[in-house]
Formats: structure tokens, C-alpha cells, sequence
């Protein structure tokens, strides 16, 4: 089985509403790079990559004299032609090399007829839980703001009720640490059985983090994730408060986990199978995680139902996987695989069972959504369409004001 074609087509799939983050937005809709690499069987394996536009298509068709002829079996080759480590500091192709390593990995399967978990040492678990990811987010077309205390726990209900969650994530770092933190606790008091995670992308001080994380203390809190930025300051809030840190920004690669062995600062790893180049380092990384008892969580990066498939794969796999996976995937309003989205059941999906990713592309959808994209192109995540001229520093000092009900266009 050799490559014989790359095609990559972005879409924009819309979101129930703007979901509002530290940094800055999801602007109503998730735009993902869709990738159909081609063997000359026949068969075409899937991937998906976050962003896109003309650029990442450029960048994945840059790729083929690469990749032509490769055998798709060849994953460890794949990983220094695409991502060798030198060459990287200048190409930077890490999230390349994961869509076309998801898309390998679907056509192997494909190929010998098992699931990709099969490929993976089998799987453990025949689904996987999920978090609810929580956002404070503005209204659109039928879908209500999340600003106040009382919304948060409403939508909260709401999605628990839909969806069976146990499990609560909150992303903050959009309104002042305070007030944040009475949020928190107004689902701590609503959903008493509960777990909880707070997860403000790294834009508090330490002084700040130490005082949200010690106020919190006392509270059913599975982790505390990246309150501040780096391994240094994440060591100062470990040291200081009892509640377990996690991160997904700062040991994202094989070096940073070294140093996080050697020295802790996080007690949770975040896997993300874009961010660490694939499914296969994730496997590897939760490897060493269980060697040095370092917990191991499933990250999202808004995904589409290609990339989800990646994820329930690598937690069927993972022996130590004793966290919720976090996902975006509740807050789309469409999917573009074959059949929509994948339902939740009980907190959980339920891992794909098909040869390979076990998902196959809706042509229609697709079409629809590249056309949406086009229509609508991209946005600036880093922006927030309800504080024209905003941008987010680290540590913030510039939050969004609470009480202001704010009304966005996109």
C-alpha cells in the first residue's frame, strides 16, 4: 500500500453560540482542516487539523513529494520525514504530521480490517467518559448567553439532563478571578455529587492562582488546570495549594514531560493527539505516565468527528486513564461525518468499532461546511468579538467586565 494523493478542504462548522475563553473566542463556529490521503488501493484514510484556510491546504499539498509512495505502515519514518526534530525548528510540522498520522493509522486499519484501538494494544474499555465543557459564551439564534452564576448552573443542568455528565470543566479567565470563583462555587453547591475542573489558560498571576486554588480547596475539584503559565510558576502553585495541577500547555512534547518527571510542577497530563504530533506519542507519553504515576487525561482542541475518533481510540487504549476526557463536541450543532454527530451516552461515547477510525466523510456535509467557510473565512481565536481592540496578556490584568450583557455579530 503506497500514498498516491493528499486533499485537504477547510470547513467552518457552526457551534451552538460563541464560546468566550481566556485568550480570546470561538467566534460561532470551529474551522478544521478535513484530510484525505489517498493509497493507491483505493482506500483514503481520514485526519483533521484545528485552523486552515488556503494556508493549511498549501501546507498539506506541500507535503506530497514527501509522502508519495510512502507505505502508510511506516509510521515511525513518517514521523522524521514530516517532523524530523532539527528540521522542525524550522518547519514546525507537528500538527501536519498528526492529521496525516491519523489518516495512516485509518488506512492500516482499513486495510486489515480492525479498529484502530486494535493497532494500539487493544482496548480496555468499550467507551470513553467525558467531561462538560463549560463556557461562558454570548447568545445567538435561540442559544442563551452564559455570563452569570445562575446561567452557568442552568446550562449546566441542561447539559447533564442531555447528556449525563459527572463531571463539570469551567474555562475561565474571562471575568475577574472573584467572580469566577463565586461561579464556581454556585456549581460546586448545585451539583454537590459532582466533580469539577477549573482551566484558565494560564493567564493568572501566581499570586492570583494561589489564591483561587487555596479558596477552592475545600471542593470536589478532580484538578486545577494551568492556572498560571510555564512549569516554574505552575511549581509555585503545586507547592503551595492542595488540589491536584494539570496542564495541556506547557508538557505538550517529550522534553517537557522529561522536565516535569525530574521535577514536577503538573500531576496531570493533558494528551491532545494534535498537539503531540499524533495518536502514537500520546500512547507513548501515557507510558511514561504511568512509569512515574503521573495521571493522564484526554484533551480537546475542537474537534470535528475525525479527530474525536482519535481521542476515543487513544482512551480506549490508555491502562491509566482514570479521568473524564474533555471535548468541545457538545457545543457543535454539526458534525461532517456520515450519520452527524456521535451520541453521548451516560457521559460517554462509545469507541468506534469500523476498520480504522471507525468515521467516514458525509460528502454533503462537507461540501455544505467548506462552503460555509468560504463564505464566512476564518476568524482571530486570539479576539474577542464583543471587546473590539481586547487582547489578552500573561498574567491578564484586563478581564471582561460581568455585569455588561454584551450583543455580538459575526
Amino acid at each position: 500500500m503506497k500514498i498516491v494523493d493528499i486533499r485537504a478542504t477547510t470547513v467552518a462548522v457552526p457551534l451552538e453560540a460563541p464560546l468566550r475563553h481566556s485568550n480570546g473566542a470561538h467566534w460561532g463556529r470551529f474551522v478544521r482542516t478535513i484530510v484525505e490521503v489517498e493509497a493507491d488501493n483505493g482506500l483514503v484514510g481520514l485526519g483533521e487539523m484545528g485552523g486552515g484556510g488556503e494556508s493549511a491546504e498549501a501546507a498539506f499539498s506541500a507535503l506530497m513529494p514527501y509522502l508519495r509512495g510512502h507505505d502508510p505502515f511506516q509510521l515511525e519514518a513518517l514521523r522524521f520525514k514530516i517532523a524530523n526534530p532539527t528540521a522542525s525548528l524550522y518547519n514546525n510540522r507537528t500538527q501536519l504530521l498528526a492529521a496525516i498520522e491519523f489518516a495512516c493509522i485509518d488506512l492500516i486499519g482499513q486495510q486489515l480490517g480492525v479498529p484502530a484501538s486494535d493497532l494500539l494494544g487493544g482496548r480496555l474499555r468499550d467507551s470513553v467518559p467525558f467531561a462538560s465543557y463549560l463556557f461562558y459564551r454570548y447568545a445567538a439564534e435561540g442559544y442563551s448567553e452564559v455570563r452569570t452564576p445562575d446561567q452557568l448552573v442552568e446550562h449546566t443542568r441542561e447539559l447533564k439532563a442531555a447528556h449525563g455528565f459527572t463531571v463539570h470543566k469551567l474555562k475561565g479567565g474571562v471575568f475577574p478571578p472573584d467572580f469566577e470563583l463565586e461561579c464556581y462555587r454556585a456549581l460546586a453547591a448545585a451539583f454537590p455529587d459532582d466533580r469539577l475542573r477549573y482551566d484558565p489558560n494560564a493567564v493568572l498571576s501566581v499570586a492570583e492562582g494561589l489564591r483561587f486554588g487555596r479558596a477552592i480547596e475545600e471542593l470536589n475539584n478532580e484538578y486545577l488546570e494551568d492556572p498560571v503559565w510555564g512549569l516554574e510558576g505552575l511549581r509555585v502553585i503545586r507547592e503551595q495549594v492542595r488540589v491536584p495541577l494539570a496542564t495541556n500547555t506547557v508538557v505538550v512534547n517529550f522534553e517537557q514531560l522529561a522536565s516535569n518527571v525530574l521535577r514536577r510542577a503538573a500531576d496531570v497530563v493533558l494528551l491532545d493527539t494534535t498537539f503531540w504530533g499524533g495518536i502514537r506519542p500520546c500512547v507513548k507519553a501515557a507510558g511514561v505516565c504511568e512509569t512515574f504515576q503521573l495521571g493522564v487525561a484526554v484533551h480537546s482542541s475542537g474537534e470535528l468527528g475525525i479527530q474525536l475518533a482519535t481521542m476515543l481510540h487513544l482512551g480506549a487504549v490508555l491502562p491509566n486513564l482514570t479521568y473524564a476526557a474533555d471535548a468541545h463536541y457538545h457545543q457543535l450543532r454539526d458534525d461532517v461525518i456520515e450519520g452527524g454527530k456521535l451520541a453521548y451516552a451516560d457521559g460517554a461515547i462509545a469507541v468506534p468499532t469500523g476498520p480504522g477510525l471507525g468515521v467516514r466523510l458525509d460528502k454533503d456535509r462537507v461540501a455544505q461546511y467548506a462552503e460555509l467557510y468560504r463564505e464566512l473565512g476564518g476568524y482571530p481565536y486570539d479576539r474577542d468579538p464583543g471587546r473590539p481592540g481586547w487582547y489578552a496578556q500573561v498574567p491578564n490584568e484586563r478581564f471582561a467586565d460581568p455585569t455588561v450583557s454584551v450583543e455580538v455579530s459575526i
